[in-house]
């Protein structure tokens, strides 16, 4: 596998992968002081990180399972992107969906990030589109089995 260096402004915490063969680097809260997200809200939490990310490729801020289905906190605007070209702070957009306030700390893990090839499209107008079995048929017409 090959390695992609991404480099961080100084920083309090350093994103962690957690298991060998892990996908996405564990990223922690940076808080002054505890944050609040109250039942059904949303909240910007700063990550204190700052990246140089090599050009083709992308950074996706993605939910951890273990936040999502212990506390029903997860990432907003899942997956979320950092494009190569952005060098402001990387926040990450939690929603709380539980009927609980949720508290997160300074060091707390709320998100992963994994680093993903960016293909930049092309687009171009035409009179008709190219025909197909399913055609114009979705949200949900291939069935639930």
């Amino acid at each position: 596998m090959e390695t992609k260096t991404i480099f961080i402004k100084n920083s309090k915490y350093i994103p962690e992968y957690k298991s060998q063969f892990a996908s996405g680097a564990d990223v922690k809260a940076v808080l002054t002081q505890p944050q609040i997200i109250k039942a059904g809200q949303t909240c910007a939490i700063p990550t204190g990180l700052f990246v140089e990310i090599p050009v083709g490729f992308e950074i996706q801020v993605r939910p951890r399972s273990g936040l999502a289905l212990n506390n029903s906190v997860t990432v907003l605007n899942t997956p979320g992107t950092v494009d190569a070209d952005y060098r402001g702070e990387i926040k990450v957009i939690l929603i709380n969906h539980s009927q609980q306030d949720f508290t997160v700390n300074d060091g707390d893990r709320i998100a992963q990030v994994v680093l993903c090839p960016v293909y930049q499209m092309q687009f171009s107008i035409v009179d008709q589109l190219g025909e197909s079995q399913r055609s114009i048929d979705g949200f949900g017409s291939t069935g639930m089995k």
